[in-house]
């Protein structure tokens, strides 16, 4: 005799807007599709008209920096996805660092939407290290070999 499960639930995905400080026009990331604590995430951004670089007369190609910092936004999501929430967590900064092996291989434009694919390379105690890619459709858009993230406490950060 067999006995039927219930279907299990996956959790739900976070909301960007609750662990990015980043909001309009910056906040560039719009949904996490899937994120493994610790390991990997996938988000996604779709790209409009209706953002403020395409003034009258703009190129359509979506910027590339616009590319870097929304995988960075997914790339801190990634960061904070795992860690306490406690007092101590929320007097951290997140900074993002050093970038390697940033290449571009096709345009992004309005109407596509891009997939970010995050993955964690090397996790310490206050840094972490992430790899991946961003995605339209089937074709690959950018691939990052390395970015550095670090957690530093809010109060050591001051103008020198």
């Amino acid at each position: 005799m067999t006995t039927a499960l219930a279907p299990v639930r996956a959790p739900a995905a976070p909301d960007p807007r609750d662990l990015l400080p980043h909001r309009y026009p910056m906040l560039l990331v719009d949904r996490v599709v899937e994120v493994v604590a610790g390991e990997r995430l996938t988000a996604v951004k779709a790209v409009t008209y209706n953002e403020p670089w395409y003034a009258e007369g703009a190129d359509p190609r979506y910027p590339s920096a616009l590319l870097v910092e929304s995988w960075g936004q997914a790339a801190g999501i990634l960061a904070v996805c795992g860690r306490p929430a406690d007092d101590a967590a929320c007097a951290q900064v997140m900074l993002a660092g050093a970038m390697t092996g940033i290449e571009f291989h096709r345009p992004v434009y309005p109407g596509d939407l891009v997939r970010h694919e995050v993955r964690v390379y090397r996790a310490l105690s206050d840094t972490m290290i992430f790899e991946g890619e961003s995605w339209v459709g089937e074709d690959i858009a950018m691939t990052l070999s390395r970015m550095v993230m670090a957690f530093r406490p809010a109060d050591s950060l001051h103008a020198g």
